[in-house]
């Protein structure tokens, strides 16, 4: 699969992987504000064979595939579940914050 990388202006060693070069209207609106301004740093062809430094090639391409984008976090960071479809629909209860 043919894809694109961007690099977070705000958030170091932060990069968005997308099916569709700039297509950021296809990440949710949480995660872009997050973000911030996005630099493209790389089109590569992703197959699951492909040795990735940081990421799981398959994983990756099963995000592409099922929700156009996947985030790739610095290793110490562990925002992973960003990457879960129900990221975009879960409710922000903060009742309990009060």
């Amino acid at each position: 699969m043919h894809c694109f990388v961007y690099a977070s202006q705000r958030k170091p060693n932060t990069y968005l992987w997308l099916a569709k070069r700039d297509d950021f209207g296809r990440i949710p609106e949480s995660l872009a504000l997050m973000l911030g301004e996005m630099r493209f740093a790389l089109e590569v062809e992703l197959t699951d064979e492909r040795k990735l430094p940081q990421e799981d090639a398959k994983a990756v391409l099963e995000h592409l595939l099922t929700q156009g984008w996947h985030l790739q976090l610095p290793p110490n960071e562990t925002l992973a579940s960003a990457n879960h479809p129900a990221y975009r629909s879960a409710p922000t209860d903060r009742s309990h914050d009060s």
